[in-house]
């Protein structure tokens, strides 16, 4: 079976070897022939059985671009995992406003047309906080996104643009940032992500580190919920969540198009994640 993973477009600035080479190898070892493409090419998908988004970095800087990509594969029927509803769906991080009317434990979440100096005011009143975060429900990386302190104003580069404000979390600093892998709905491993000392980012190009830890059953039970309230079966995710003030599990993100997997942190969980890719690729096409 053919698979090909999207890459970065060429000008995409930071190297993915390190992310994409492991997960070809687990594929590989699977039995796949594994090709890399960039997912801006005019046709990624040309004589692939199945095609992976795991490190498409960068579409959410070409939104409209992805969206065509994924229109396309879609028409053609091509299998696609992630299946594209989801990813289509996950690639709009107002997603967590979803999940939370639906009673699913999230970081709370107001998303707004415009932002504007009004709508924070608004948000630390209901927050009952005056430290909030603003980002761009399309992004990654941490890219457009900004911790506002009491009496902050709008940055202007985001003024007027469709955003989410959530209240900070002190934890991100103090506990990290959890993160759940689970391949084909099972949990695979945990990990927890802590930024540099000063900082609230725990990208990895931010100066972020993480480590193996064991998974709390609260946060395993958290994942599966909202995975379950996706539009369709992920065979692949990392559910990033937080606990708050009082000790309970709040979902930061749903990653289910390009997220680092950290296959190589933990022992066994490659053959889980290329077995879950078989199983679904398999079952998939023999309903064709």
């Amino acid at each position: 079976m053919k698979a090909v993973l999207l890459c970065p477009a060429k000008d995409y600035p930071e190297a993915y070897d390190w992310a994409y080479d492991n997960q070809a190898e687990a594929l590989e070892s699977a039995g796949f022939t594994v090709e890399g493409r960039r997912w801006t090419a005019d046709a990624p998908e040309a004589g692939a059985d199945l095609v992976l988004p795991l490190v498409a970095w960068g579409y959410h800087q070409h939104i409209a671009q992805w969206h065509a990509l994924l229109d396309r594969l879609e028409v053609a029927r091509t299998t696609v995992l992630n299946p594209i509803p989801l990813l289509r769906w996950n690639s709009d991080k107002s997603y967590l406003v979803e999940l939370g009317a639906a009673g699913i434990s999230t970081v709370p979440t107001i998303a707004v047309a415009a932002l504007d100096d009004a709508a924070l005011a608004h948000a630390r009143t209901r927050f009952a906080t005056t430290e909030l975060v603003v980002k761009p429900p399309v992004s990654a990386a941490a890219d457009g996104t900004y911790r506002l302190a009491a009496g902050d104003e709008v940055p202007e580069a985001v003024r007027g643009k469709r955003m989410l404000i959530q209240p900070f979390q002190r934890a991100i600093s103090t506990q990290g940032e959890l993160s759940l892998l689970l391949f084909g709905g099972e949990l695979s491993h945990a990990l927890i992500k802590r930024p540099k000392p000063g900082d609230y980012r725990v990208q990895p190009h931010l100066g972020g580190t993480e480590m193996l830890c064991e998974a709390p059953s609260e946060a395993v039970a958290l994942a599966h919920s909202a995975l379950a309230a996706a539009p369709a079966l992920a065979t692949y995710a990392r559910v990033d969540m937080i606990a708050d003030e009082a000790g309970n599990w709040q979902i930061m993100e749903l990653e289910l198009i390009e997220p680092a997997l950290w296959l190589p942190r933990a022992p066994g969980s490659a053959e889980r994640f290329a077995t879950a890719v078989f199983t679904q690729a398999e079952q998939i096409l023999a309903q064709r």
